[in-house]
């Protein structure tokens, strides 16, 4: 029974939730080469950008989704190409030094208003309905005018 089981995870790709449905790699493709988008490229950043792996990654999941998950290279073919593209989105996030990052909220991040600004948001919208969804009022209907001008 193990040797089976051994089996049935070799057969689907690691983190296939990253997979996404296939129509939205055919947009992201239609997207990328269209007309309006490689006038925005040229604009931008001079030249035409590669739009091959979109269209890569729609063929590789058509594939996927017609094998009924059974192509393990295709799916992992499209969960490689999702790990890539999210590390070059996030690149400069991690390569930012600028700030320390934070594990944790600070202690006081529930702590009072200071008077001052409490006093200046007194009968606000949002205050009135967060009095509203915290049951310490009563929902007020909001006038309304029956004014005609003729």
């Amino acid at each position: 029974m193990s040797a089976n089981s051994e089996n049935d995870e070799t057969k689907t790709p690691k983190d296939v939730p990253k997979i996404r449905p296939c129509h939205l790699y055919k947009d992201e493709y239609d997207d990328c080469s269209s007309f309006k988008a490689r006038f925005h490229q040229y604009f931008i950043y001079g030249k035409d950008t590669d739009c091959s792996q979109w269209l890569t990654d729609f063929q590789n999941c058509e594939r996927y989704e017609r094998s009924n998950g059974n192509d393990v290279e295709a799916g992992s073919a499209i969960v490689k190409s999702e790990e890539q593209r999210r590390l070059t989105r996030l690149r400069a996030h991690y390569a930012n030094d600028t700030w320390m990052k934070r594990k944790e909220p600070p202690e006081d991040w529930a702590k009072p208003l200071p008077e001052w600004l409490e006093k200046r948001n007194e009968n606000t919208y949002l205050e009135l309905k967060q009095k509203e969804l915290m049951g310490l009022a009563v929902p007020q209907e909001e006038a309304r005018s029956y004014c005609s001008i003729m």
